[in-house]
């Protein structure tokens, strides 16, 4: 008897299709507030660091001239 059920729902209401894209979707979610978690662990990423552009000035306006760029 034990058998012919699940935890908490009986073999039948787990085989149905609504509870298939019902658990595909808790799976999907599960994946992605991983992935975000991990991503805040994650030291900041600069993209903009990784190319130099032309809008940038190739000499220093500062108060220090000496001072690095």
């Amino acid at each position: 008897m034990i058998s012919l059920w699940g935890i908490l729902l009986p073999r039948a209401t787990l085989e149905t299709p609504w509870f298939a894209v019902l658990a595909t979707f808790v799976a999907i979610n599960t994946v992605m507030y991983v992935a975000l978690a991990v991503a805040k662990l994650l030291p900041p990423v600069h993209p903009g660091g990784w190319f130099t552009s032309r809008d940038r000035r190739g000499e220093t306006r500062s108060i220090h001239p000496d001072a690095p760029v």
